[in-house]
């Protein structure tokens, strides 16, 4: 198929739909605070739900001590600071009301690791593993990255914000109440995800492929740019904008059989 252009929070780790409801606020020592914006929130309007933000409340940290991650080791409460991740293995491990600002993640597994309640800012790295992951009340801000494995993960209540990331791999993961606003992915891969109540906002999205993937509640009306490189017949379920129809157009009746001639 051709391309077309177009409060309290819950740390029971309860399971998935148990939602609550994240507006970005300051940073002072250490500490940051999401204020809630409840149901209908973003670009969410009539016959679509809006995705619900992560409310985040980082109590004062502790700075990492350093050393390496530890497969399956216990982090809360902590600030990694410019840490260099690189390579390590923190399979399994899980990370509680922690901060994580400009640190390396090249290469550095996290098979399987939790992130919860925790705040993301400026990392960079390739091919970091964060397969079967489940990131849940997370804020992620002016990422850089490539080749991030997030395939088989759990999303909820995450906010990506600013930033790129190259060749995303979210094939067969769930999203619920995400946003990716302000950032660019070139050739994300939702093969055989599902997302229900994912918002695009200014958000570049470029060769995205979603091929057997299930859309409920997917507002992508105001993406920056809409390039679908497969699976333009797994679109039921969003809501897009006339112009991005118009734009998708040739490839839709291309997908139903049908000619258009002059």
């Amino acid at each position: 198929m051709g391309r077309v252009c177009t409060g309290q929070r819950d740390r029971s780790e309860g399971p998935e739909g148990q939602v609550t409801g994240i507006v970005s606020g300051g940073v002072q020592d250490g500490c940051m605070a999401r204020r809630a914006t409840g149901g209908a929130g973003g670009t969410g309007g009539a016959g679509v739900k809006g995705a619900r933000r992560p409310e985040v409340r980082l109590p004062p940290l502790e700075p990492f001590g350093g050393g390496e991650l530890e497969p399956d080791g216990d982090y809360d409460g902590l600030a990694f600071r410019e840490a260099d991740l690189a390579g390590q293995d923190g399979r399994g491990a899980r990370f509680m009301d922690c901060a994580l600002t400009g640190c390396a993640l090249d290469e550095t597994s996290l098979h399987h690791a939790r992130l919860l309640d925790s705040v993301l800012t400026g990392i960079r790295g390739v091919g970091t593993d964060l397969a079967e992951a489940t990131l849940r009340d997370v804020e992620l801000v002016d990422a850089r990255l490539g080749g991030v494995q997030l395939h088989g993960a759990v999303l909820e209540r995450v906010w990506i914000r600013g930033g790129k990331i190259d060749y995303l791999n979210l094939r067969s993961a769930r999203l619920r109440d995400v946003v990716f606003e302000n950032c660019v992915l070139v050739e994300p891969d939702f093969g055989g995800a599902r997302l229900d109540r994912v918002e695009f906002i200014d958000c570049a999205l470029k060769g995205a492929d979603l091929a057997g993937a299930t859309l409920t509640d997917v507002d992508l009306r105001a993406a920056a740019a809409l390039e679908i490189a497969r699976g333009v017949d797994r679109l039921a379920g969003a809501v897009i904008s006339t112009g991005q129809l118009l734009d998708l157009a040739p490839v839709l009746a291309a997908q139903m059989g049908i000619r258009v001639e002059e």
